[in-house]
Formats: C-alpha cells, sequence, structure tokens
C-alpha cells in the first residue's frame, strides 16, 4: 500500500517537474471523453430536459391564456345572440303589430263576418 502511494507521488512529482503545460478545459474534456461518458449523456438529457420543460410550460400558458380570451369573446357572443332573440321575439310580437297598425296607420282589424258583408254591398 504505501509503495503504491509513494509511486502516485512520484508521477505527480515528475508531471509537476516537466515543462510541458496543459489547459485544464483540454485535460476536463478528454477526461470525461476518456472516462465519464455516462454522466455526459446523463447531464446532456437533463439539459435538453429542463429546456423542453421550460418551453412546454410557455406554450401552456400561452394556449391557457389564449383559451381565457375566446372563453370571454364567447360569453359576450352568447349575450348579444340572447339580446338578439328577445329583440326579434319582441318585434315579432302580433299584439304589437296590431297596436302599431291601429296607433299610427289607423287599420282596423276586419271580422270575417264583417268582410263578407263589405263584398255584398
Amino acid at each position: 500500500m504505501i509503495s503504491r502511494v509513494t509511486e502516485a507521488l512520484s508521477r505527480v512529482k515528475g508531471s509537476l517537474g516537466s515543462s510541458e503545460r496543459h489547459a485544464l478545459p483540454g485535460v476536463i474534456g478528454s477526461d470525461l471523453l476518456r472516462h465519464g461518458k455516462l454522466p455526459l449523456c446523463l447531464f446532456i438529457a437533463i439539459v435538453f430536459s429542463a429546456i423542453f420543460m421550460v418551453t412546454t410550460a410557455h406554450h401552456t400558458r400561452l394556449l391557457t391564456a389564449q383559451r381565457e380570451q375566446l372563453v370571454v369573446e364567447r360569453d359576450a357572443l352568447d349575450i348579444e345572440w340572447r339580446n338578439l332573440i328577445l329583440e326579434e321575439n319582441a318585434l315579432g310580437d302580433h299584439s304589437r303589430v296590431e297596436r302599431i297598425a291601429n296607433d299610427k296607420l289607423q287599420m282596423q282589424h276586419v271580422d270575417s263576418s264583417q268582410e263578407n258583408i263589405v263584398v255584398q254591398q
């Protein structure tokens, strides 16, 4: 065990004593590609799933806001439709038509018995 530690220390001292310099990002990258393929793949999968989750939440919020806007518009159109039906019923009421004919146009309702008398004369 002590021999292994001394070997490791001698290798470290040998590498420190050499004039060869390595860039830290290059050493980390080569180490990851050589020994850490699974953690690297998992890290990439986590990043992609996080980005996908954020974009999905954003689209969901946009669709929810659009749905709320459409519900408000539908309610306004429904109220307008009900008002138009009420107006149609009010304008189509026979008693109203008859009252307007009597008041404004001085028209009178003719019974079928009176109609025969007028035709005979």
